[in-house]
């Protein structure tokens, strides 16, 4: 029987003791394996996966904590996450993303999740910027749900920020909002609130930490791109979340005919491929 995650975390298990750790919602069961391959290759030492019912794995998977929990309630990833921060030790990395979700950070082939988060603990940051990059099928006929692992596309350019303003309308020091991508090109199909592309996936706990609604958090130095002396890592996030959305979305199903347009281009499964086009930063580890 599979335990719910309240249940789970109350029971304080040991596995907890030490990250990183991912937190994958499930809101369907689309690319359930390659989701959790991906984070196990990339070194989570738990990988806690969330959905409504029991997940289909054909293969159990050493690491993966299959978890009951209602992933289509709205802001799922905050009830979800924030008692996670709640029940592991403070200082443990942790990371939050769903299913067809792909985090990418430099070197990310040959180099461990540890330590690159190692690095990131001693340049004194407890937080990481990641870019959302979305993912899509070119051939809406051919895979109707727009997902497709072997022939992804993404959008080389239209990216850009815009300076963030406090409730008061002043600026922020060292904080963005960032956008592009098919929430871009669509943003008409997409509430306001859900337009931007940058997440906080990748941050420390402590006590009182709380992630916001908007993928933020309520300590601000949390949600900055870097320290006030230098560039620091960025990661991304290769999703197909958008895509299946929009193709899933009645009110836009039936007015998209495609993704493809004269900017995309294949992914190459690549940190380099996203390095090179500025959508990942490596900061000073090398």
């Amino acid at each position: 029987m599979t335990d719910s995650l309240h249940s789970y975390l109350a029971s304080r298990p040991a596995e907890l003791n030490a990250g990183p750790i991912a937190v994958i919602l499930f809101e369907d069961e689309v690319e359930t394996a390659s989701t959790l391959d991906h984070a196990l290759r990339a070194g989570f030492r738990t990988v806690l996966a969330l959905s409504p019912g029991p997940l289909a794995l054909e293969i159990p998977r050493e690491g993966v904590r299959p978890l009951i929990f209602d992933t289509r309630r709205p802001d799922a990833h905050v009830v979800a996450v924030n008692a996670v921060n709640d029940a592991v030790p403070p200082g443990t990395w942790l990371y939050y993303g769903y299913n067809a979700e792909y985090l990418f950070y430099p070197f990310s082939e040959k180099r461990r999740v540890g330590e690159m988060l190692a690095f990131h603990t001693e340049e004194r940051r407890a937080s990481m910027l990641t870019y959302v990059i979305d993912l899509y099928a070119p051939d809406l006929q051919q895979f109707p749900d727009a997902v497709s692992i072997e022939h992804a596309r993404f959008d080389r350019t239209g990216y850009y920020a815009l300076g963030r303003k406090d409730a008061n309308g002043d600026l922020l020091e060292r904080q963005l909002d960032f956008h592009g991508g098919l929430r871009w090109r669509f943003e008409e199909y997409l509430p306001e609130d859900r337009r931007r592309i940058d997440r906080i996936a990748l941050f420390r706990t402590r006590p009182g930490l709380r992630l916001l609604a908007d993928h933020r958090f309520n300590d601000q130095e949390y949600n900055t791109y870097s320290c006030p002396w230098h560039h620091n890592l960025t990661a991304a996030i290769a999703s197909f979340r958008v895509a299946k959305a929009l193709m899933r979305n009645p009110g836009s199903r039936d007015e998209i005919a495609g993704f493809t347009w004269r900017n995309s281009h294949e992914f190459r499964w690549s940190s380099q491929q996203l390095m090179d086009l500025g959508l990942m930063e490596p900061g000073q580890w090398f």
